[in-house]
């Protein structure tokens, strides 16, 4: 994405933008870099000739590695005049084709192009004009995939890298397809302005695609567990720098504290005794630094191999106020985070782990507003099933829904419309629910008391 100026400068691509480069049915994410070799599909090029280009322009590689775009995609296509009826007649027997691989290569080298190639290997097969039209459409296809050295740039979008990552490497994203993707943003009503909890470990595709739809107003919360919060899908994504001011981060194990009222987001004051981290480790190197006086070393700092030990402290003070820093920064961003939780006003939850999804959606529910709706995402229906029957006990939740995606792609053409043959078996389940406030306790007994028993005489 462009950080702003004219519209004509946002539809192109200009130097440092996220892009993905698409051949056929494959993706791939990466930035517009001067003179950077790109290797993708075995082959590898340059991309410095498509800034100033369009998205979604069509490229030829030719020599050299450079990208030269291709003026009318449409006029490029074969010449086929003649079309058989069937293929009863026509034997596989590999001599069609009069060219051999050394005639094709010895073309290659004179500069030809993808389509020129085919159109030698059209003209030059005997059986290509018995085939049917379907048959020559599809040799066609095939012949093109091959030969044609061509690539598309596209803008990134979560479909797109949906696509990318569940064609490549689609355990990094738990399965989860591009259709459940666009459910569950659905259901959680992900929109501008709003603040929305998210707890993923899916390369943070999830998390670039709610930053996405938000358009840079609202809050997005991100609940990360481990050290850090693993944000490679939100790089893809080349958001400008006012979508990452509404991106916070928030550690899961700080949870219980923050809703018990005893995490401490105070700064630390210096020569305190809450200072000591850094104190300890100067006091820790003062002993090897007096083992360290000894005529040996002593000769050998004279001869310039070791640092002296005034250089040494300095090293040793300059690391500390790097690590001084880092926690202070470290501590503003869950000091942020933590105001924006006390709250408990957010307004949707977005859960997609491999983690148990129960413990972490029981405790990240009570940060929700009531009548704001949740969505949760799993590659298999066991642990749904189980935070639906603690979620019904519990009580505080209406509208709980598991339900799965089921998509098939057809084939649209003429006369030969139907479901193609290869197609994902599935993608996951997806509970979602609204959340509801639920009655104090001894506010029922305070408003409407109980009736008392009349006592029954006896006659």
């Amino acid at each position: 994405m462009a950080d702003g100026g004219d519209d004509d400068s946002l539809d192109k691509i200009n130097e440092g933008d996220h892009v993905v480069l698409k051949r056929g049915d494959i993706y791939k994410a990466v930035q517009i870099q001067s003179r950077k070799k790109v290797v993708f599909e075995k082959k590898w090029f340059f991309l410095d000739n498509a800034v100033g280009q369009l998205y979604s322009t069509t490229f030829d590689i030719v020599s050299g590695g450079e990208l030269q775009p291709v003026k009318d995609v449409q006029s490029a296509a074969c010449d086929v005049k003649e079309a058989g009826t069937d293929n009863r007649n026509i034997v596989d027997d590999g001599k069609s084709q009069k060219l051999t691989r050394e005639d094709i290569e010895t073309l290659k080298e004179q500069g030809l192009k993808g389509q020129e190639i085919i159109q030698q290997l059209i003209d030059n097969s005997s059986s290509f004009k018995n085939k049917t039209e379907y048959a020559q459409d599809k040799y066609i296809k095939k012949k093109k995939k091959k030969y044609e050295n061509t690539v598309t740039i596209l803008r990134p979008t979560s479909r797109i890298l949906a696509l990318m990552y569940h064609g490549r490497e689609p355990g990094k994203i738990c399965h989860l397809r591009f259709d459940t993707l666009a459910l569950m943003l659905n259901l959680a009503n992900i929109h501008a302005g709003s603040k929305v909890l998210v707890f993923e470990t899916c390369a943070g595709l999830v998390l670039g695609s709610i930053m996405e739809r938000m358009g840079g107003f609202g809050s997005v919360i991100q609940m990360y567990p481990g050290a850090g919060p693993v944000r490679a899908g939100v790089e893809n994504f080349g958001f400008p720098t006012h979508f990452h001011d509404t991106l916070h981060e928030f550690p899961i194990c700080h949870v219980n504290a923050l809703l018990a009222g005893t995490l401490d987001t105070r700064s630390k004051e210096p020569g305190t005794g809450e200072e000591a981290p850094p104190a300890d480790v100067d006091g820790e190197e003062q002993p090897k630094t007096e083992q360290r006086d000894t005529p040996k070393n002593t000769e050998t700092n004279a001869g310039g191999d070791q640092p002296t030990d005034e250089e040494r402290e300095r090293s040793r003070e300059a690391k500390a106020l790097i690590k001084r820093a880092k926690q202070e920064e470290k501590r503003k961003r869950l000091a942020a985070a933590a105001a924006l939780l006390e709250g408990r006003n957010a307004d949707g939850l977005v859960i997609a782990s491999l983690f148990h999804p129960c413990p972490v959606l029981l405790c990240l529910l009570k940060f929700l507003s009531p009548s704001r709706p949740f969505a949760v995402y799993s590659q298999y229906k066991e642990p749904l099933v189980e935070c639906f029957t603690k979620l019904k006990e519990a009580g505080g939740t209406v509208n709980l829904r598991l339900t799965d995606t089921w998509l098939r792609h057809y084939q649209v053409l003429p006369n030969r419309t139907h479901p193609k043959l290869l197609m994902s078996g599935g993608s996951g389940y997806l509970l979602s629910g609204i959340t509801v406030e639920t009655e104090r306790s001894g506010q029922t007994d305070s408003e409407e008391p109980a009736a008392k028993k009349q006592k029954v005489t006896e006659s």
